[in-house]
């Protein structure tokens, strides 16, 4: 079962990340990565295996930035692989996924017919993609976000990280528990309380169907429904 994390805060985030994916490794993996966002600019860092092997990598290759979100996998969709272990990236988008897309056959076949071309065999790079897709047509990364999710069936947990938006996490829950911790200025996702006990002591989860947008500091705003229409 993947685990997620995200962080939004005052420190660099990278150690932060790597730490609390560590307190989700009894979920099991085989591969982990992390995103941030320095300066504006997105960038991630994967590794197959042991989060040891990503911490390794970090060393030699470090990664900057007060904000980023982590993962480890599980592979359902596509082997154990640098190239299908997430964060998966489309351009200016992150994202990273705990969950089944259960129509992600069909996702494909509308993204294929819209020219887009696939880097993974994984079922998550369709939601990075569908939001790419969203901004290149002009689409704010919200919005973009939003409506990506909207094409989803199944059961997921989501978060999205954006170019040029240092101070911005979307996250999504349907069917896989995603909780929330408040900081002293700064906010945290993870799958579950296990991964942020020790970065925040306000820790709520996400409702089914919920949400959250972290635009500024100790917000959540809004809360949409998964199973509201279309934006």
């Amino acid at each position: 079962m993947c685990g997620i994390v995200g962080v939004l805060g005052d420190h660099e985030v990278a150690p932060i990340l790597v730490e609390a994916l560590k307190r989700l490794e009894y979920r099991g993996y085989d591969s982990a990565g992390i995103a941030t966002v320095n300066n504006g600019q997105l960038d991630r860092r994967r590794a197959v295996g042991k989060l040891a092997n990503l911490s390794d990598l970090l060393v030699h290759d470090p990664l900057a930035g007060k904000s980023g979100i982590g993962h480890t996998r599980w592979a359902t969709h596509g082997a154990p692989s640098i190239i299908n272990a997430h964060p998966h990236r489309a351009g200016p988008v992150a994202v990273v996924h705990n969950g089944i897309i259960e129509n992600f056959r069909e996702l494909q076949t509308e993204l294929t017919e819209r020219g887009v071309a696939f880097q993974t065999d994984t079922d998550t790079e369709t939601i990075a993609l569908f939001a790419q897709v969203h901004m290149a047509d002009g689409t704010d990364p919200v919005t973009a976000a939003f409506r990506a999710l909207d094409k989803l069936k199944g059961t997921f947990a989501v978060a999205f990280l954006f170019d040029g938006e240092e101070d911005l996490i979307v996250a999504a829950r349907k069917g896989s528990p995603l909780a929330i911790g408040y900081g002293d200025g700064e906010m945290f996702v993870g799958s579950d309380a296990i991964a942020l006990a020790p970065l925040s002591s306000r820790i709520t989860y996400l409702k089914e169907g919920d949400l959250a947008i972290r635009p500024d500091i100790n917000t959540l705003c809004p809360k949409k429904s998964l199973n509201s229409p279309a934006f």
